[in-house]
């Protein structure tokens, strides 16, 4: 027999031992046609090559990513630092300590003008953490998931990598009130005894599309009448441009039975990106199967974590208004800017902090903005990114301070003319 206790070099092989076994490794492709289907299937993000084309470039303005440029304000910092030195650093409750539970309500509820308790409220490790839960809560293998496009990569990929199939339902962009829209009637034709989940996102990342109430009125509708499930995406319900404080969101129209399972995040409002703090907001009667869902894929979030979001929920309220008093500056400037060349076209966006835009001329996106990264030295994301429907456009974040915001549409514009 082989002698286990000695290293592994110095061992006597045993033919019959598995652990030595000289057999040669499996091939790449063995070993990959081996992973499972939902794994496999997860799309790569058509953002990752511009984006590593062009990293470390000197003076380059990055607005390819869904993210503004301003760090996590110092107060939630502190928060986060507090709770370290106080050795907050054991396991925690899973479905998010006490204290956030009750500031989410306690936000939202003033934000939506309603009671919305504590227990409706579950904290992830950011919204992406959310939003597979709530996939797996309504959808699964043999199911599809309607997903009104063009959208963010993400709701495509967690739909698959949880086993369920999207179905792309393209949206369009009206003419005569130059804003993208979703055809409901379109909507409703894409549903098939198989369809389980409509995930909305509103305001919308890529376009900027914020649903009228009368378009979620009929979304909701569509869902009562097939018994389906709604996915609500409204992270972004706070930018918007229309003059009113929030957008208008399921929550409005709402019945305490329906079907919609929310997802949100700390990353947008109050800078927290790179925090992966969330929540998932749910019926209270979904609590122990959403507690069990933490229990397998996080075990919970850090309550280090925790203590910095429940700052940010009760101060900084300030920083937020600030936040969105920017976006609406750099929304200005490059929708002005981009439409003096003469080359660009677009729906003004309505919500969130994204310009979707096509370049006349220009049907190689992916090239195109290859080309931006060395002429411009403005990064910009290519629209086939976001789905079908997306594929003759670029996204463009106009999430940083307007100085940076104006120099780059001085900078795409100049790279046009030539």
């Amino acid at each position: 027999m082989t002698d286990l206790s000695a290293p592994a070099d110095l061992r006597t092989a045993d033919p019959a031992d598995p652990v030595l076994d000289a057999r040669p490794a499996a091939s790449t492709d063995a070993l990959l046609a081996a992973v499972r289907p939902e794994a496999a299937g997860a799309p790569e993000s058509g953002i990752v090559e511009v984006f590593n084309y062009g990293r470390g470039r000197q003076g380059l303005i990055p607005l390819w990513v869904g993210e503004g440029d301003l760090p996590t304000p110092g107060f939630i910092q502190d928060a986060a630092t507090r709770a370290l030195a106080a050795g907050e650093t054991f396991y925690t409750y899973q479905r998010g300590i006490p204290e956030l539970r009750d500031a989410i309500s306690r936000y939202m509820s003033r934000l939506y003008g309603q009671a919305l308790p504590p227990e409706r409220f579950h904290v992830t490790t950011g919204g992406m953490h959310a939003l597979q839960m709530a996939i797996r809560i309504a959808a699964g293998a043999g199911d599809e998931v309607l997903i009104p496009s063009p959208s963010w990569p993400n709701f495509l990929g967690a739909v698959t990598v949880g086993g369920a199939t999207p179905v792309e339902v393209p949206m369009s962009v009206d003419p005569v009130r130059n804003r993208w829209s979703l055809d409901v009637e379109r909507l409703a034709a894409a549903v098939t005894p198989r369809t389980r989940l409509i995930i909305v996102n509103s305001p919308s990342n890529p376009t900027g599309w914020t649903a009228t109430r009368e378009e979620l009125e009929a979304i909701l509708a569509l869902a009562r009448r097939h018994g389906l499930w709604i996915v609500a995406d409204e992270i972004y319900g706070r930018f918007v441009f229309d003059g009113a404080a929030l957008a208008p969101s399921f929550h409005d129209i709402m019945d305490e039975q329906d079907r919609i399972l929310f997802v949100q995040t700390f990353s947008k409002n109050w800078a927290m990106t790179g925090w992966r703090v969330g929540w998932l907001e749910c019926h209270p009667a979904l609590g122990q199967v959403v507690e069990n869902l933490m229990q397998y894929s996080c075990s919970g979030v850090p309550a280090f974590l925790q203590r910095a979001a429940v700052v940010a929920l009760d101060q900084g309220e300030g920083f937020v208004e600030h936040q969105i008093e920017r976006v609406r500056r750099g929304r200005d400037i490059i929708c002005k800017g981009l439409a003096a060349t003469g080359r660009v076209d677009f729906a003004e966006p309505a919500g969130a902090f994204y310009l979707f835009f096509s370049i006349k001329g220009e049907t190689d996106t992916r090239r195109m903005a290859l080309r931006l990264v060395d002429e411009a030295n403005v990064g910009i994301a290519p629209g086939a990114a976001f789905g079908a429907g997306g594929e003759a456009y670029f996204r463009l974040c106009f999430a940083r301070r307007p100085e940076d915001i104006q120099e780059a549409a001085r900078r795409i514009a100049a790279a046009l003319a030539h």
